[in-house]
């Protein structure tokens, strides 16, 4: 069987007394693309800079390529560990040519292998051609690959990326994803990178690691993830969702829009166990129904799709997908009636303090 590339144990880490990353345990495999997931100051870039060995560790041990690298009494600097880290602002040497950026960490190597490296390298990222300009002749996505090759081209055991795609303008970021997605599979390198948005999470990593204050809620695959989250709070963070009151009865799930199946998660709830629901955009379709209680309360309209928002007889609101050229204007009555062939998915609703049920 063959060791993970990088490995992080119960590592943990506190700046003047706030925990930065708390007992935070992973394996990535060779070639394994993963993502940490989370808002901002969740602890995500923290862990980045422990596996780099920029930070230390309080507790705990980094493993890279079977070798501990930071523990108790140990600490491999960050430039005898065989990592390549691209910063958010790619820290480009705006007086070096394209060609001189990606050449900088190649001083060690003979001039017959640094051209056949660059060679490469060019190919790899797509700029050749573009060797002889200057980093403000290039665009953010440009840039981007020089950045990437100049980690890439000392072909460093891991790679590592701070919000990658931050700097970009959201009109190029589609493409520049698509492109450093294309980059890391071909080149077969394990890469670890951080985001705060799930679009990229689920578009480019194997698997991700759900974070929030300092650790990881989860971490599967971008499907496992989304349709069997571990949480509400990983619900929220992987897709918007709402949800949906209800009663464990007979093996289903008992809400004001009839019987519903479910996947207990994991869990074995009693009848009559009060529980969420957890409700996404294409869970429930709507019909109009004039009879029906049910109301349309507004309509947002977002090119290739409109998200109605729906209050249900008992005063909850549930956000529903429609194509693009649906005509249900608020004031609307509706039935919503599920769609999911899966059962779907609950949670135990927290009793508040103070009340019973």
């Amino acid at each position: 069987m063959t060791a993970p590339v990088v490995e992080c144990v119960d590592a943990s880490k506190s700046f003047g007394g706030v925990s930065a990353v708390d007992r935070v345990s992973f394996a990535l495999e060779p070639g394994e693309i993963l993502s940490i997931l989370g808002t901002s100051g969740c602890g995500k870039t923290s862990v980045l800079r422990l596996i780099a060995g920029f930070e230390a560790p309080d507790e705990g041990e980094i493993r890279i390529k079977s070798r501990v690298v930071s523990a108790d009494h140990t600490l491999v600097p960050p430039e005898k560990r065989g990592v390549g880290m691209v910063f958010q602002e790619y820290a480009l040497f705006p007086h070096m040519t394209v060609l001189q950026n990606i050449a900088f960490g190649l001083a060690n190597i003979s001039e017959q292998e640094q051209r056949s490296r660059l060679s490469e390298i060019l190919e790899l990222v797509r700029l050749t051609g573009l060797e002889r300009r200057y980093p403000h002749e290039l665009s953010g996505g440009q840039q981007q690959r020089v950045a990437l090759a100049r980690t890439l081209a000392p072909k460093p055991v891991t790679l590592l990326l701070d919000e990658p795609f931050s700097n970009v303008d959201a009109t190029m970021r589609d493409d520049l994803r698509h492109e450093v997605n294309s980059i890391l599979r071909e080149s077969g390198i394990t890469t670890m990178f951080v985001t705060h948005e799930r679009e990229e999470a689920f578009a480019m990593a194997d698997r991700v690691a759900v974070m929030s204050n300092g650790k990881f809620d989860q971490i599967d695959t971008p499907d496992a993830l989304y349709h069997a989250p571990a949480t509400k709070s990983v619900a929220r963070m992987v897709g918007t969702c709402d949800f949906l009151d209800g009663v464990v009865s007979g093996g289903r799930i008992q809400t004001e829009l009839g019987s519903l199946g479910w996947e207990p998660n994991g869990h074995d709830y009693p009848d009559g166990t009060p529980v969420d629901v957890l409700v996404r955009l294409d869970d429930f379709q709507i019909a109009p129904d004039p009879k029906s209680t049910s109301i349309v309360t507004s309509r947002e309209f977002r090119g290739d799709e409109i998200i109605l928002v729906v209050r249900t007889p008992s005063g909850a609101e549930l956000r529903c997908r429609r194509h693009h050229y649906s005509t249900l204007p608020p004031g609307t009555n509706i039935t919503l009636f599920p769609t999911k062939a899966s059962p779907f998915v609950a949670f135990p609703r927290a009793v508040q303090p103070g009340l019973t049920q």
